[in-house]
């Protein structure tokens, strides 16, 4: 799977025996998009299919090549660098802008920790769930009106986090 992502954001479909949840999370943080397990039915293969194609066109422009990204009260200025929560410019440290970049990028999908971890501290940091922890809460502290009740970034307990797609 990794090496299929490092040339291509082609679809990934598993098709195993192994249904351990172990297995299957595994294999969704490598980067897989569905995880299907042996017995299956080829109409449920060839649903699973057409979902990923649909998927495909509905995908989200990189939010790199945009100047900005908004998100109802959320304006984040990408060729600034700068972040603006209901008009007023909050400063965020770098670790807590490249968190809120990233799910950016896949707003609306569940982000596993270890898949952030990867991709803002690099894969020789893999036990810095406690540090994720820690900045996420400091940028729901941020941009939140009550981080107790967040709107914009949910935690998925024992997955991850979302940044809700409106």
């Amino acid at each position: 799977i990794e090496k299929i992502r490092d040339k291509t954001n082609a679809k990934i479909i598993i098709v195993s025996a192994r249904d351990r949840d172990r297995d299957k999370v595994e294999a969704l943080d490598m980067g897989a998009d569905d995880y299907l397990t042996k017995p299956f039915s080829v109409s449920e293969l060839l649903a699973r299919i057409r979902v990923g194609l649909r998927n495909i066109n509905k995908s989200m422009p990189n939010v790199e090549e945009l100047n900005n990204f908004k998100l109802k009260d959320l304006e984040i200025d990408f060729e600034k660098h700068m972040v603006y929560i209901r008009g007023e410019h909050i400063h965020l440290t770098p670790i807590e802008y490249k968190l809120l970049v990233l799910m950016a990028k896949y707003r609306g999908k569940v982000l596993t920790h270890k898949f952030i971890i990867k991709e803002v501290w690099g894969s020789y940091c893999e036990n810095e769930t406690q540090s994720l922890r820690v900045f996420m809460a400091s940028i729901r502290r941020k941009i939140e009106v009550n981080p107790a009740q967040p709107e914009y970034i949910r935690t998925e307990v024992g997955v991850g986090y979302r940044l809700v797609d409106e």
